[in-house]
Formats: structure tokens, sequence, C-alpha cells
């Protein structure tokens, strides 16, 4: 236990937690208002994430909570869970809950099987298209919450979904009724009786949750950003503006007080005290988190399976959004982190989180960097930032309530503006035109479409254009070469170099790994030989040959078979020989005489053929 928890620094690591823990306060309640969970499930899951993701996780400094990225996701996760649950929060809940647990179980799998180390190679065209469209994404969702429209709440917009919220309530009757065997064709009285019941209040309430759906997400704030200008709450967007320009001032006087955290008060308690009428976050239950059993007892698996998806989505979102926090704090304070270990602590700090109503998180950059600035050292500063946090949730949550939702707005509109990658942005127009196509696919896959299958797309693409770029490159260099060139460079003696023999003796030498690429231009060049009786292909320097490069070398020499061209094969390692012995190449196309593991045994063999010819 001496080595997993360090209290030499144990001063450090409680003023570095605070410290993070105070920069992460206000986001964690604006992003858990964001997600239509309210944001006391923010505050929850950056309590609980930050706290055993630092206990279980295998990067010292990391603070962890809900991030950008992350909230942006469950967002979507959430709405359409509601909306399957007909506009019903606490029936979705359970469900929601139970893709947040099964998020944070896919995690700690994945820490399991060692799939830390692969994050790595996810190019920078895709991580950046990636933050960029995260930023674009809370930027427009939050532009009705600061003008103080609500989608759901507009009168006229409840009216016009009247007709269908009315439509919907006698679709679901129909289908109940066909479940219980009460609707024949011969008999409707009984459906005509219960559409006969429905009341204008059902109808309404039915019409609100479709007009609120309607509003949600990057889609249906552009759709109603006109109706937002036409009916703007100004309280709502005074209290934003005032919010964003404290928090941008207030850094040009000192960074040593987070200036999010001064934003959230001074606007707050000068609405609140000043008797102000504005909209209030949802309520912050005080005391300690309910534990949600109904995980286990209330999921509709049948509305819960079409997001067991999300739950992948998410679990890989919040692995990769983790991971290069951890290369961050690697840089700054020249330590190793364990991928594999951070991916089992942030699983274990998601599904701990989710089980208590929390909003799941990632490694978090800022508040990371911030802990690192202000002494952290040890995973107890994570720690440490967990328990101040989950203090809030004890005592302050009452007070937290009063909070205007206009200020959470200002706050995520800050949030938008920073996480979006400006160098990226700045260097498209020096970029390849393969990687500002790549970066531009995934910006706007992830704006419109779906965040985890725009890097999908963005990892496709980018790995075709690297095999392309590697294929031409080593395309370019794949020569034959003559024994006739062999000799006069003295690599083999005692031919003499005006025979005709010697002009029919050709020489590949790969360097590097083998793929069909590269095979495609070696037969190409192959085949424009004039004349050829003996191939040699070198593979001293040939690390590994794929499935797809086995296939293709064997189509090419089976062609020179046809020819009754000799092939062989010079210093291949033990991995690329066993992989042409299980294709059979060797033996079929190539003799294991004709495989040579030293130049000497070589050029003995090449001799002999050449002076009995």
């Amino acid at each position: 236990m001496k080595k997993y928890f360090d209290f030499s620094h144990f001063k450090f690591d409680l003023l570095g937690g605070l410290t993070a823990g105070i920069v992460a306060l206000p986001l964690a309640l604006a992003f858990g208002e964001q997600s239509g969970l309210g944001a006391a499930s923010g505050l929850y899951g950056a309590a609980f994430i930050s706290f055993f993701a630092a206990l279980f996780g295998g990067t010292n400094t990391q603070i962890s909570g809900p991030t950008a990225p992350m909230t942006a996701l469950s967002m979507v996760i959430i709405a359409g869970i509601v909306q399957a649950c007909e506009g019903d929060i606490t029936v979705a809940l359970p469900m929601i809950l139970g893709v947040f647990v099964l998020a944070g179980l896919i995690q700690i799998l994945m820490g399991f099987l060692s799939l830390g180390s692969y994050i790595k190679f996810i190019p920078y065209p895709v991580v950046s298209g990636f933050m960029t469209g995260i930023g674009v994404i809370i930027l427009i969702t939050q532009i009705p919450p600061t003008l103080g429209y609500n989608s759901g709440q507009d009168e006229q917009l409840i009216e016009h979904f009247m007709p269908q919220g009315e439509e919907m309530i006698l679709d679901r009757i129909l289908v109940e009724e066909a479940e219980e065997g009460i609707m024949v064709l011969d008999d409707f009285k009984e459906t005509v009786l219960r559409a006969s019941a429905i009341t204008e209040a059902q109808k309404r309430n039915e019409a609100k949750v479709l007009a609120s759906n309607a509003g949600k997400g990057v889609v249906g704030s552009l759709r109603y950003i006109e109706r937002a200008l036409l009916n703007v709450n100004w309280m709502e967007l005074v209290l934003a503006l005032l919010t964003i320009l404290i928090i941008y001032g207030f850094k040009r006087i000192t960074t040593a007080v987070p200036s999010t955290l001064v934003a959230l008060i001074v606007v707050s308690s000068g609405a609140y005290f000043g008797g102000l009428d504005y909209r209030l976050i949802q309520e912050i239950p005080m005391g300690m988190p309910k534990f949600n059993y109904e995980i286990f007892t209330s999921i509709d698996f049948k509305i819960m399976s079409p997001f067991i998806l999300s739950a992948f989505t998410l679990a890989m979102l919040g692995a990769i959004d983790s991971l290069l926090t951890s290369l961050v704090a690697d840089n700054m304070t020249k330590t190793q982190h364990k991928p594999n270990q951070e991916l089992i602590g942030q699983g274990i700090g998601n599904t701990i989180a989710a089980f208590f109503g929390g909003l799941p998180g990632a490694g978090a950059t800022i508040r990371t960097v911030v802990n690192i600035n202000s002494g952290g050292k040890t995973r107890l500063s994570g720690m440490m930032a967990g328990v101040f946090l989950f203090s809030i949730i004890l005592v302050l949550g009452t007070i937290a309530s009063k909070i205007p939702a206009g200020v959470l707005a200002g706050i995520l509109i800050t949030v938008g503006i920073g996480v979006m990658d400006y160098r990226g942005l700045k260097a498209l127009p020096k970029m390849e035109w393969s990687e500002k196509i790549i970066l531009l696919t995934v910006l706007i896959l992830t704006v419109f479409w779906q965040l985890v299958f725009a890097v999908a797309v963005g990892l496709v693409m980018a790995a075709l254009v690297f095999l392309k770029r590697y294929s031409d490159a080593s395309g370019s260099e794949v020569t034959i070469t003559s024994l006739a060139d062999a000799v006069k460079d003295n690599w083999i003696d005692g031919v003499n170099d005006d025979s005709e023999e010697v002009r029919k003796v050709y020489f590949k030498d790969f360097s590097g790994p083998i793929f069909f690429g590269i095979i495609e231009e070696f037969k190409n060049s192959v085949l424009q030989l004039p004349e050829i009786d003996y191939l040699i292909i070198r593979m001293e320097r040939v690390s590994f040959i794929d499935q797809s490069g086995l296939y293709a070398l064997e189509e090419t020499l089976l062609d020179l078979q046809k020819n009754n061209v000799v092939v062989a094969i010079s210093g291949p390692n033990q991995n690329v020989l066993d992989q042409l012995v299980n294709v059979q190449i060797i033996p079929r196309l190539v003799s294991k005489s004709h495989v040579f593991n030293d130049t000497e045994s070589l050029q003995n063999w090449l001799n002999d053929e050449i002076s009995s010819t």
C-alpha cells in the first residue's frame, strides 16, 4: 500500500485536488443540466468518477468527471430513451443508467483485454475534427437556452403538436389492445370507449413532450433558432452574457482563482439576492445520492436493446478522451501512465457513478492540468477532488439549486469555444487535401450524425490514405535488379557478366512490411521484364507480411510458375517463413531448397545454376 498511496506529497495533493474540484464544480453542474438529467447528475458523476477513477486508474495526476464529448453523446442517448418511453423520465431513468453501467463495464473489459495501447494510433486530423465538432455541438445546442427559449414551453409549438400527440395516444391504445387481445375486427367498442376518454390534458402533455424533443440536439436547435429569436427571454440572455463576460474578463486579472467559479458565484448571487425573475436549474437534492436499484428491476430490454450499441460508443469515446488526457499529463509530469489500468479505473468510476444517477465521464484535460499546476503529484489528488465534490452534494445541494439556468448556459458557451481545436483549424489551409477531407468529414459527421461513427469513418479514411501513401512510396522504390548489375557492384563473383544467362537472373529486395499494395507494383514490374529465368526475392529487411500480402504474392508467383521462372527466397525471418509455409507458398511455389538463410549459400547456389546452364 505504501507504493500505491504516496503520502509524502499529501499537502500538494490536497491543494491540487481542491483546486481541480473547484474548477470541476461549475462544469459538472453545467454538463448535468445540458444532458437533460439535471445538474445533480453532473455533480454526482464528477464526485464518484473523480474518486474511483483516481483510486483504480493508471494515471497518477488525472482528474476525471463529465466532459464535453461524453456529455454531448449522453445527451443524445438520454433524449432517445426518453422519447422511447413516451417522454416519461421516471420510466426512462433505469434504461438510461443501465446504458451508462454497461459502458463502464465495457471499459473495464477493454482494460483487461489490453486495448488501451491502441488508442494512440488515432490520427491527428480525426481527433481535431472530432473535438472541433464537439465544440460546435455545444455552441449550437446552447443558443436556445442562452436566449431563454425552451421548445417544450412554447405554447404555439405545443398547439402545433396537439394533433400528433393525440395520434400517438391512439396508436398506443391500438397496440395495447392488440397485445391484450381486446381489439377484434367486428367490435371496436372498447377502442372507441378508450379513445373518447382521452382528455385535453393528456393530449397537451404528449404534445409538450413532442415539442421538447423536437427542439433537442443540433438539428432541433437550428430548426427553432428563428422562434428563439422571436421569443427572447432578456433576463436569461443578460445572465448568460454576464457569465461569459466575467469568465473571460476575470482571467485578465488573475488565473489563481478559476474564473468559471467566480462567474457562477457572482452572477448567481446577484440574481438571487436581487430578487430577479429567472429560470432555475433542476433541483439538486441535499444528502447522500440514492442508489438506483431499479437498474436491476425496472429495465425494459425491448426499449433498451437499440441503445446497447450506444453503450459501446460511450465506452470508446470515454477511453479515447481519458487516454488523450493521460498523454497530456505524461508530458507535463515526465511520467508514464498505464493505459490499460486507466481504462479499468475509468470503467469502475463510470459504473459506480451510474448506480447513483451520475453522468458518465472521462479524464478531463483542463482539470488535470489545473491539478498538476497546483501541485498534485499522486492519485490522492484525484481522490481529494472527488471528496470535495461529494461534500458539496451533502451540504450545499439546496443552495446550488438556486443557480440560474442562464448562468450554466453561459458557462457551456465558453466550454464549447474552448474545446475546439484551433491549432488544427489554423493548419487546415496548409494540410494535404487528404487530411483536410478527413478532418472536415469527421467534423461534419460529428455535428450532424453520430459522434463515434464519425470517428470510425475518420479512422477508415485515415487508414486508406495511409495505405495509399505507403503503397505509392514503396511502389516508387520497387526496382528489379539484374544479376549483371549485381556483378558490376561486386555483389556476386565468378560469373561472366557478358553471358546470356546473367541477363535472365533478377533480384527483388523488399524493405519493410509487405502488403497487397506493394505486391501489385512488384507484379507489374516483373511482368514488364523482357525475359526472365530466375527471380531471387530478398527478404532480409521484411518485418512482417499480412494476409492480403500473402495472397497477392501467391498470385504473382503463380504467374511466374506458369512462365517457368525459378523463384528463390533469401533471408526471411522465422515469422515470415512460417507464414509462407502456412499458405503453402513454400514448397508449392518456392522449393524448400530455394530458401536461403544467408547470402553465401544463395551465391553458391546461383553460381552452380548459372554454371550448369
